[in-house]
């Protein structure tokens, strides 16, 4: 087993897993369940299926797309989903100051 990739691979998932919403709703269905072990349970299997998901089709991938290609891909699509993010936080909010559509409609 390569050790420096397992621990490099560990620190990268669980500092990108740390305060994101799959934690936020983690906490959520625990605080409202007494049995926080089948929530550890469930959300422990999910985070190994989906890593399984992403480990096998990065393995196929790279048989077919060069390293450099996926990691390209990769790095054009975070920077898509960054900017779209930072383009939406930037706007300013719609015109009314956030009332409710239609809360005007007695004034027209």
């Amino acid at each position: 087993m390569d050790l420096p990739l397992l621990a490099s691979t560990f620190a990268t998932v669980f500092l990108a897993e740390l305060g994101d919403k799959t934690q936020l709703a983690i906490v959520t269905i625990s605080g409202t369940s007494s049995r926080s072990g089948a929530v550890f349970a469930g959300s422990s299997l999910a985070l190994v299926l989906a890593s399984l998901l992403g480990a096998a089709a990065g393995g196929s991938l790279s048989s077919v797309i060069g390293p450099d290609v996926l990691q390209l891909a990769a790095s054009v699509g975070f920077l898509v989903i960054g900017s779209r993010l930072l383009i939406k936080a930037s706007r300013p909010e719609a015109e009314g100051g956030g009332e409710t559509p239609g809360a005007d409609d007695s004034q027209s």
